[in-house]
């Protein structure tokens, strides 16, 4: 629709993760490499926690991650974490091809299948991996079924390498006192920020260029907008930016300045969000005039 008139081959902010359009800032550099550290042999087995808002990236970077493993590791990616210690023991062996013998699926012939799997596996020189996606929604039986599984080792090396990736809340479940002893087996903690202004410039300019654009059509002021207004959240840039983009070609402009991000905001964002999110200025701005007002008034009053 837009596409020919900002002279695209195809949407430049698609939320979905398309690996084409994938911007690596410092701090997802950083991420990756965390997660690449600990699923190595870095890790040493145990927890790699990775953390961060919803919309930072932290499914792109797992993405990532798979690309990147070497031949030598096999990985169980659990999606969906509303699931009972029993069905959570069932996905881990079915994302692993492990074959459950007949119809019996307790807690012990799953653990036990599973463990001379692993046995078997570290034997024949392979790292396993167990990444938990949206782990903040584990149960805490979940939780604890999963860190009973860092208890199946050889005598000198875990047998299995547990990636959790969740929204913050997942750093306050694990900070709990009855998480204490999952806790102590994180062996390394990152927390994923949003981007900064000078990493939101790079990041629409960059997936513009992947779309085929060659004239970047956000003013700085624009950029400055996007970014406030999202608070430097890569998947609501791609939301305001994909909706800037339609309202420019709407009014025939073909540059995108501040008051078409605006009103691309309007259309996306509710209006609780914005007044309570992104226009800390005004918060700032109400108070300062609150304190002149009462200042006023007891000069008048002659307080002082």
């Amino acid at each position: 629709m837009y596409l020919a008139h900002y002279g695209l081959a195809e949407a430049p902010f698609a939320i979905t993760p398309d690996p084409r359009f994938v911007f690596l800032s410092e701090r997802h550099r950083d991420a990756l490499a965390h997660l690449m550290y600990g699923i190595g042999q870095g890790g040493s087995g145990g927890f790699v926690q990775l953390t961060g808002e919803v919309g930072t990236g932290k499914t792109t970077l797992s993405r990532l991650v798979l690309e990147q493993l070497p031949d030598n590791v096999r990985v169980a990616l659990v999606l969906n974490p509303k699931q009972t210690p029993l069905e959570l023991l069932e996905t881990i062996c079915e994302e692993l091809h492990v074959d459950l013998p007949g119809k019996r699926r307790s807690m012990k012939v799953q653990v036990d299948v599973l463990s001379e799997y692993l046995l078997k596996a570290y034997g024949e020189g392979l790292r396993v991996v167990l990444i938990l996606d949206e782990a903040q929604e584990l149960s805490r039986e979940c939780l604890e079924q999963v860190r009973l599984l860092t208890n199946l080792e050889t005598a000198s090396q875990k047998l299995l390498q547990i990636v959790l990736l969740g929204q913050p809340e997942l750093r306050e479940m694990t900070a709990r006192p009855s998480m204490r002893q999952l806790a102590q087996r994180i062996t390394a903690r990152f927390h994923l920020m949003p981007l900064d202004l000078p990493d939101t410039d790079a990041y629409l300019r960059h997936r513009f260029m992947i779309a085929g654009g060659s004239a970047f059509p956000f003013e700085a002021a624009a950029v400055r907008r996007l970014h406030s207004l999202s608070g430097g959240v890569p998947r609501l840039l791609n939301v305001l930016g994909e909706r800037a983009l339609l309202a420019g070609y709407v009014h025939g402009r073909p540059r995108i300045d501040a008051a078409l991000v605006e009103q691309a905001a309007k259309e996306v964002l509710a209006p609780e969000a914005r007044a309570r999110r992104w226009r800390p200025w005004a918060i700032g701005a109400a108070a300062v005039l609150a304190l002149v007002a009462v200042g006023s008034w007891l000069r008048v009053t002659g307080a002082f």
